[in-house]
């Protein structure tokens, strides 16, 4: 045992102290807490980054729309196609999707063309909704309260105009204008009514799109004059297609609810352009 304990005092003699490594130590402490403070800052910039991105995607992105998914909406509105409705060779533009008789006892409750509509003869309270336009087409002279502001011609052809008026609507929760005009052409026998519950500008263009066809001829209305509970009668409706320059092929069926030569329906529809000489199948009651 004495031998080691000498042995370990004289290496340890033997070994030189000198002052402690304090530049070394400090050196080394420098390096740890840059390296502690850029993992740090990592951390921080990763997690301000998910936050932002987060909130991006909160404020750029609609829950259940994509954005990519929106189409532009444009600057100006396209015009809709139009198509030409008429009785004989008078005719009028109209939007190509416009149906037909889209009312409630003869009022319109969206945009629509008016053909003899036969709900018309009944009578309900209806009020026109605002933003709804129509153009009506008639036989024979406009209606009683009909006055001629203004004549001048159509493609050569005589016309008669009645100014264009607006009135507010009667209904309380309606408040909106009703205005219309009419244009009459008395050679024909026809007139058109126009009317709107957006403005007087609305009426003036739509009887601006009147137009006379001298090579085509519309299918007439086969309710002239009728409406229920009396039928329309293939004897006073083969004169007006012959007048038109139509011709006439008859289909014929059986129905419990009706007399025989009651008109059940024509093809193609009233109000269609055809070329003068064109067939008209008329379904009828045998």
């Amino acid at each position: 045992m004495t031998d080691l304990t000498d042995l370990l005092a004289r290496t340890a003699d033997q070994t030189p102290v000198g002052p402690p490594p304090l530049d070394a130590l400090h050196a080394g402490a420098t390096r740890r807490r840059r390296r502690r403070t850029a993992g740090l800052t990592a951390t921080a910039a990763v997690a301000v980054a998910a936050v932002i991105g987060g909130t991006t995607l909160l404020t750029s992105h609609e829950p259940t729309t994509p954005v990519t998914s929106r189409t532009p909406t444009p600057t100006t509105p396209v015009a809709p196609a139009t198509r030409l409705i008429g009785f004989g060779h008078a005719a009028i533009a109209v939007p190509a999707n416009w149906p037909t008789n889209k009312s409630r006892c003869g009022t319109p409750q969206q945009d629509t063309v008016l053909l003899h509509d036969p709900t018309a003869v009944l009578f309900c309270l209806a009020f026109r909704p605002a933003g709804v336009e129509s153009v009506g087409l008639y036989y024979g002279r406009p209606r009683g309260d009909f006055h001629a502001d203004e004549t001048f011609e159509i493609d050569g052809v005589r016309a008669e105009r009645q100014r264009t008026t607006c009135v507010m609507s009667k209904y309380p929760k309606a408040n909106t204008p009703n205005c219309g005009g009419i244009v009459s052409i008395p050679s024909l026998k026809l007139w058109f009514q126009a009317d709107s519950s957006t403005s007087a500008e609305e009426v003036e263009r739509m009887l601006g799109q009147i137009r006379i066809v001298p090579d085509q001829s519309g299918v007439p209305s086969y309710w002239m004059g009728v409406g229920p509970p009396t039928g329309p009668l293939v004897a006073d409706y083969l004169p007006l297609l012959t007048a038109a320059g139509l011709k006439a092929q008859y289909k014929r069926v059986q129905s419990p609810n009706a007399p025989a030569g009651t008109i059940l329906g024509v093809s193609p529809a009233v109000g269609t352009m055809l070329p003068v000489g064109s067939s008209v199948t008329v379904t009828v009651v045998k």
